[in-house]
């Protein structure tokens, strides 16, 4: 009825949209870390250093700059991320990459209780369900094409921590939209990021040579694909959509990731695999429908009082 009321749906639509291209870019980085010959900790200083001071430049054009302000904000936030990504990353050297990602997987689960428990969001039955039937076809995906994997505690011990992490960046970056734009807190968890890694591989020891000329290429690739776009707009989306939707958009990861190493790595998919992706994509694609169904219905006056 009003060009406010509009514009939040037209902003919610976009939202969601942005969310899809966030994962659909994060599920494309084990391709392209495949390509660099360096170090998981190297990757990942290089890869958050570059999109950082490419955010920085972006600031600055705007007329906005780095402050204290908002590296204190982003400071949770920025340790939440780098904690995963240093863990993740120590999880998958340990145990199997299998291992690590269906520990992953509850992610939503774990973001939407506290969604519903700290920033009062309600999750209808139907899309738990949905959620739900995601969730389990996206551990179908990634158990169904591999062998019998070697287990290692320490390693998923690793990645239930990298879990924690990652869930816990979702939640500092939706409580951030009080304190710091969706742009701040991005850079500003950026630079935590890379500086919790730099100094880890500093001590562990690994190589932090500059990347040969190929390799700086697919780390622009890296940096532009899974940081500016997949966290810029991932931190922008879920201002505007709620935490729970957002993370449960994350198993898209997996898909993607399979997807785009049997196009470009020649990796096998099954026949349950891809089963099991079109089962990933079209109980989101139920989910997304809903909930835009729901943002442009009316609610009634008398609704609350019953």
């Amino acid at each position: 009825v009003t060009q406010p009321a509009a514009q939040q749906d037209r902003e919610f639509s976009l939202a969601l949209g942005g969310a899809t291209l966030a994962v659909i870019a994060w599920g494309s980085s084990g391709v392209l870390i495949r390509h660099i010959e360096m170090g998981g900790l190297a990757i990942a200083v290089y890869r958050f250093w570059i999109y950082a001071l490419v955010l920085l430049l972006w600031m600055r054009i705007h007329g906005d700059r780095l402050s204290l302000r908002i590296m204190r904000h982003s400071m949770y936030g920025g340790l939440a991320l780098g904690i995963d990504v240093a863990l993740f990353f120590s999880a998958v050297k340990l145990t199997t990459i299998v291992n690590a990602t269906v520990i992953s997987a509850p992610h939503p689960v774990i973001v939407g209780l506290i969604a519903w428990r700290f920033f009062g969001e309600r999750i209808r039955l139907r899309d738990a369900v949905l959620g739900l039937v995601a969730l389990v076809a996206v551990v179908v995906v990634i158990t169904a094409g591999t062998e019998r994997p070697e287990w290692s505690l320490g390693g998923d011990l690793l990645a239930v921590g990298a879990l924690l992490a990652w869930a816990a960046y979702f939640v500092f970056s939706k409580a951030s939209r009080e304190v710091l734009t969706p742009a701040e807190f991005t850079v500003g968890t950026a630079i935590w990021t890379a500086s919790i890694n730099l100094v880890l591989a500093l001590i562990i020891g690994q190589d932090l040579s500059p990347p040969s000329g190929s390799d700086w290429g697919w780390l622009l690739l890296l940096a532009f694909g899974a940081g500016v776009v997949g966290h810029s707009v991932m931190n922008w989306s879920l201002v505007r959509i709620p935490l729970w939707l957002g993370s449960t958009f994350t198993l898209l990861i997996p898909v993607t990731a399979a997807t785009l190493a049997w196009v470009f790595l020649d990796q096998p998919l099954s026949a349950l695999q891809v089963g099991a992706m079109l089962v990933v994509v079209g109980a989101l694609a139920l989910l997304v429908i809903g909930q835009q169904t729901q943002a442009t219905q009316p609610v009634p006056a008398e609704h609350e009082t019953s």
